[in-house]
């Protein structure tokens, strides 16, 4: 199955904090805050929520096809992805710009403060679904990027007739109402945290009886409480995986996705696609960084095995479908 990811392309810089933001606020002086965390540790990573979703897709024998404007500095990065599996040939390079960088800071309670730089991400845009001339996509990922690339990718995926899964995540609190409830209202799919969930409910208006009507699927991911995926049909309760470490919870809720789309292209059901979402997480939490973890098919369906039962159907990874 050909899945199309339109998300952000970016370079990570992940610092830690020793301490706890939260110790720093003053209730009285939130509307003058000015803080400076001193860190004890930086390291880049190459990231962004496209490319994090397709390295666990394709480690897990998927076929993401990436969509999407990097700048100068993205050679080694594409020649990564590429060698990985993930199909890089509708990026553009900007060249006269640099990748996105994202800057995140977390604390001992894994509490981030992170900021974005757009760079050749602004010309997300101009690379077009319509103007993909590969084998047929049969579905498409709506991921954060620049916000008016999103609603054009809304647009041009309604307009094709494409199925798309839309993502807003971090850009929820750039669309407006409207942007949000024609997004989710021609959507084949919504995946969100119970944060995000709540407020695209609060921007559009909409009940969670009125987005559920619009959608096929409905992923509502809960952190450490696992996840909730509702069909018109059932809810279904997916517990975490619990980590062996945690190290950093940057790109978590991408390898969830990664790992759900994975099950999904190869037409598992949707308790098997969450759950292969669930492991793809742990794996993610366990490193520094969306992109450092690392496992062969054979090496995740043992692990899946330790807390699910697939009945032997996860075994469709080995044969390469």
């Amino acid at each position: 199955m050909k899945i199309g990811l339109t998300g952000s392309i970016a370079f990570d810089y992940l610092m830690t904090f020793p301490g706890h933001f939260g110790d720093h606020f003053l209730a009285d002086k939130l509307e003058s805050i000015s803080l400076s965390f001193l860190v004890d540790k930086m390291i880049k990573r190459r990231g962004g929520i496209g490319p994090n979703i397709g390295y666990t897709m394709a480690m897990l024998g998927g076929s993401p096809i990436l969509f999407g404007t990097v700048g100068q500095d993205f050679d080694e990065y594409r020649s990564f992805l590429e060698q990985t599996g993930v199909d890089t040939s509708a990026v553009k390079v900007i060249e006269d710009d640099f990748t996105a960088s994202f800057f995140a800071t977390t604390d001992y309670d894994n509490c981030q403060i992170a900021s974005f730089y757009p760079g050749a991400m602004s010309y997300a845009g101009e690379v077009k679904l319509s103007s993909w001339k590969g084998d047929p996509l049969e579905m498409v990922v709506i991921s954060p990027t620049d916000p008016e690339a999103m609603i054009q990718y809304v647009e041009e995926a309604q307009a094709l007739n494409l199925p798309y899964l839309y993502d807003p995540s971090q850009q929820t609190v750039r669309l407006s109402g409207e942007e949000l409830r024609q997004g989710v209202e021609g959507a084949y799919a919504l995946f969100v945290n119970e944060y995000e969930f709540s407020l695209i409910e609060k921007h559009t208006g909409m009940t969670l009886d009125e987005i559920k009507d619009c959608l096929e699927i409905l992923v509502i991911t809960k952190g450490e409480s696992g996840s909730i995926v509702i069909t018109k049909k059932e809810e279904l309760d997916i517990p975490a995986v619990p980590p062996e470490e945690i190290l950093d919870p940057t790109g978590v809720g991408d390898a969830y996705r990664g790992g759900f789309l994975t099950g999904y292209s190869f037409q598992l059901d949707l308790k098997l696609c969450a759950e292969m979402g669930a492991l793809a997480a742990a794996y993610c939490l366990e490193v520094d960084g969306p992109q450092s973890h690392h496992y062969t098919p054979e090496n995740f369906i043992k692990r899946f095995r330790e807390h699910f039962d697939d009945q032997g159907k996860l075994d469709l990874l080995l044969e390469g479908k």
